[in-house]
């Protein structure tokens, strides 16, 4: 049984505003920095043995206190990268909140492929795979992934049974962890969308 602590990064500026997708140099604002060494504070009582993350810079900033606090080396995983946006990287939702093609992603996820991006079942596809190599790495051992709001969701989805289509009623909020367990045939979900104020 592999225990999995998903967190969502720490916030930062693109949260609410804008698509940060995979865009280089979106980091963690003050706010979202505190809410990194709370996390590591917090993770730290617990017997985690690999802390990987996602290569997006926000991310690999959330996970580098936790590792340090661990006594771990950070570890990029490309399994759990943030999605593709496409062309919708670096919009404001303001822009596209009336273009159809947003709409229709936005209530058709499990089939509507983000222009010039990724289709949600491949990030959730690319994603559970990742999990289930990092099991064989680490049986019966707890691991931190530090990723991102919509990869995790689909993850759990994933594991609870629930359509993508149905995703966004699972919340992820930033700094948040969500814990699995995986061995292979039952999986676990004991909690989602804890935070550490």
């Amino acid at each position: 049984m592999t225990t999995f602590f998903l967190i969502r990064h720490g916030l930062n500026d693109s949260i609410g505003n804008w698509i940060a997708g995979r865009m280089a140099g979106v980091h963690l604002n003050s706010e979202g920095r505190v809410q990194a060494e709370k996390l590591a504070d917090h993770l730290a009582r617990l017997p985690i043995v690999a802390v990987y993350t996602s290569p997006m810079e926000r991310a690999r900033e959330t996970a580098e206190p936790i590792a340090r606090k661990l006594g771990l080396e950070v570890q990029v995983c490309i399994g759990i990268n943030e999605i593709d946006c496409g062309i919708w990287t670096g919009k404001r939702f303001d822009e596209l909140k009336d273009q159809v093609r947003w709409k229709r992603y936005n209530r058709l996820r499990s089939g509507s492929r983000i222009p010039n991006g990724e289709l949600m079942l491949e990030a959730q596809t690319r994603a559970v795979q990742a999990l289930e190599e990092l099991c064989g790495r680490h049986p019966d051992q707890s691991v931190a992934l530090i990723s991102h709001g919509d990869v995790i969701r689909a993850v759990i989805a994933y594991f609870a049974g629930i359509p993508l289509d149905l995703f966004t009623r699972i919340e992820v909020s930033c700094a948040s962890v969500s814990v699995i367990e995986l061995d292979g045939q039952d999986p676990r979900i004991w909690s989602v969308n804890q935070s550490f104020p």
